[in-house]
C-alpha cells in the first residue's frame, strides 16, 4: 500500500488527479470516471441554477457543503475507490524532475536563514551550511534538511582567555540535533561533499582561500535547487456535512427540482 501512496503523491503533485481501486474489475475504472464526472456536472449545474449574488453568505456555504450529498444514488453505484485530488499548482518540469527524478547521493544541512533565502529565489550559499551528510561529487544530487538555528548563549558568546579547551569530537547530543531536521528539497551541488565540509558556514569570498580555487560562489544555484511545497490546512478538503438545520430530505429535494 505504501508504494500505491507514493505513485499517488507522485502523479497530484505533477497535477493528475489519481484513483486507487480494486484491480479485480478493470470495469471499475469507467464507472469511477463517470462517478467523477457526473460530480461535476451536478456541481456546474448547481450553481448555474442558483446564481452566488443571490445567496447570503450562509444559504452558499449551506450549498457548497451540500453538493456532494444531492447525488446519494451516483455515490452508491460507485465503486469503492480513494481519491487523490491533483494539485492546483502543480510541480512542472525541472523542478519535478529534480525531487523525484534522480537519486539523492547525500545530505546537506542548513539553517533556517538558508531556508529563506531559497525560498525567496536566491542561491544556497556555504555560510548557510550546518553540515554534510555521504559521499558525493560535484553536480550530484542531495537532500536538503532544514536544522535549528542554535542560539548562542551570553556565557558561550565571550572567550576566556585563561580557559584552555581540549579539542573533541562532535557530541553523539550534538550530532543528533542535527540529524534530526526537515527535509525541504533537493538540489544540485557545484562541490563535493569533502569540499563542502571544508568551507561549510564560511563566507563566498573564503573559498578560494580554503580550498584554493573557487568554481562558484555558491553551493548550489537556485535553478539547481527545487523545494518541496508543504501542504497547507491539510492534505485534502474536509468532509462536507449537513448544516445543522437541513436534513437529507431537503438536500434530496434541492437536487429534484
Amino acid at each position: 500500500m505504501s508504494t500505491k501512496l507514493v505513485a499517488a503523491r507522485l502523479a497530484t503533485s505533477a497535477g493528475v488527479t489519481t484513483v486507487i481501486t480494486r484491480s479485480s474489475n478493470p470495469g471499475n475504472i469507467a464507472s469511477i470516471v463517470d462517478y467523477c464526472q457526473s460530480l461535476k456536472q451536478a456541481q456546474a449545474r448547481v450553481h448555474q441554477d442558483t446564481p452566488s449574488e443571490s445567496l447570503t453568505p450562509a444559504e452558499e456555504y449551506s450549498l457548497s457543503n451540500s453538493i456532494s450529498s444531492l447525488h446519494l444514488e451516483a455515490l452508491s453505484k460507485a465503486p469503492l475507490h480513494t481519491r487523490f485530488l491533483a494539485d492546483p499548482e502543480p510541480i512542472r518540469d525541472r523542478s519535478f524532475w529534480l525531487l523525484h527524478g534522480i537519486a539523492a547521493h547525500g545530505t546537506v544541512f542548513i539553517d533556517e536563514g538558508a531556508h529563506r533565502a531559497l525560498a525567496s529565489k536566491a542561491g544556497l550559499l556555504p555560510a548557510g551550511i550546518v553540515d554534510v551528510e555521504g559521499h558525493f561529487a560535484e553536480q550530484e544530487a542531495v537532500r536538503l534538511v532544514v536544522v535549528p538555528t542554535k542560539r548562542q548563549t551570553p556565557s558561550s558568546s565571550v572567550p576566556n582567555s585563561n580557559a584552555t579547551t581540549p579539542l573533541s569530537a562532535p557530541s553523539s547530543t550534538a550530532e543528533s540535533e542535527v540529524r534530526s531536521g526537515v527535509e525541504v528539497g533537493r538540489a544540485l551541488v557545484n562541490y563535493s561533499a569533502a569540499e563542502i565540509s571544508r568551507i561549510k558556514g564560511l563566507q563566498s569570498t573564503q573559498i578560494q582561500g580554503v580550498l584554493g580555487y573557487a568554481d562558484s560562489e555558491y553551493v548550489a544555484l537556485r535553478e539547481n535547487v527545487s523545494l518541496i511545497k508543504r501542504e497547507r490546512g491539510g492534505v485534502r478538503p474536509a468532509t462536507p456535512s449537513l448544516p445543522s438545520n437541513m436534513s437529507l430530505e431537503d438536500l434530496t429535494s434541492l437536487g429534484n427540482p
